[in-house]
């Protein structure tokens, strides 16, 4: 199959699902797009910027100190803060924990979050340019021969790999499970991706490809669904989407690993956003 042969309508049906569902998913409130702030909290109280109170942390717990005048209130249960809250996270966990702003006070949420086994905040702002100017994120036209068949070889055992992420100052794991074999057209050598097991057995591979940088972001991830019993998954690479680090500034995704660097144009997929 080549790059000019069209897709079956149902293929493209199918994609095209896929497309508004990922959009969608975006597009949510107090998501991935209204990301405005990275901040980590010191050891004494302090002021942050983008939201009220002081914020600090002794190493196992954050804290913050505000009045009820300053409006923030528990995302849990809408309470005020008046006083001083603390919350405990582990390594790489998140809490949505106040809002405060706009006509009803929820126009920022503030997240709590543990990276690189320190606390950090980030605001998420509903009125974000990357949020109320999103119209979708940009693709390449479908391609049908970048839907191959892969072979999944698992490890015995999985394998924790140290990875860099799109924060200097975090670093991060690549729990791979195994190896994606494949082939990809106009090429006599097979590529070998390490994956990372999802929910209910589905499998990830994060990649570099030769697009990135010029027409896509850094890298960017694909899924696949539960290998069959004799270990073969269908490989779209038109699902292949960005991290969120490709919208914003202020993402902690993970890198690819060493050897999941494809020495090929997947031109499918999403497409760098602040390019198009």
């Amino acid at each position: 199959m080549n790059s000019t042969e069209p897709a079956d309508d149902a293929q493209l049906a199918r994609w095209q699902r896929f497309r508004t569902s990922r959009n969608t998913a975006l597009a949510a409130a107090h998501g991935w797009l209204t990301l405005t702030s990275f901040q980590w909290l010191e050891g004494r109280p302090a002021a942050v910027e983008l939201a009220p109170g002081l914020w600090s942390t002794d190493g196992t717990a954050a804290f913050l100190t505000a009045a009820a005048a300053d409006g923030l209130t528990l995302m849990e249960n809408g309470e005020p803060v008046d006083g001083t809250i603390s919350a405990v996270l582990a390594d790489e966990e998140s809490l949505m924990w106040v809002q405060y702003g706009g006509d009803d006070g929820r126009q920022v949420v503030v997240e709590l979050a543990m990276r690189a086994d320190k606390y950090a905040i980030r605001t998420r702002d509903s009125q974000s340019p990357a949020f109320t100017e999103f119209d979708g994120v940009p693709t390449f036209d479908f391609r049908p021969d970048l839907v191959v068949e892969a072979k999944f070889i698992p490890y015995q055992e999985p394998v924790d790999v140290p990875i860099g992420t799109a924060n200097p100052l975090v670093d991060g794991v690549h729990r791979s499970v195994g190896e994606l074999v494949f082939r990809l057209p106009g090429t006599d050598h097979e590529f070998h991706l390490q994956a990372e097991e999802e929910k209910l057995g589905a499998l990830t591979v994060t990649f570099h490809d030769e697009t990135n940088g010029e027409s896509t972001d850094e890298w960017r991830k694909v899924s696949t669904a539960r290998p069959r019993p004799d270990g073969t998954v269908v490989l779209d690479f038109n699902r292949a989407i960005n991290y969120p680090s490709a919208f914003t500034p202020y993402g902690t995704c993970p890198m690819p690993v060493k050897n999941n660097s494809l020495d090929y144009r997947i031109t499918a997929g999403e497409k760098e956003p602040g390019l198009f």
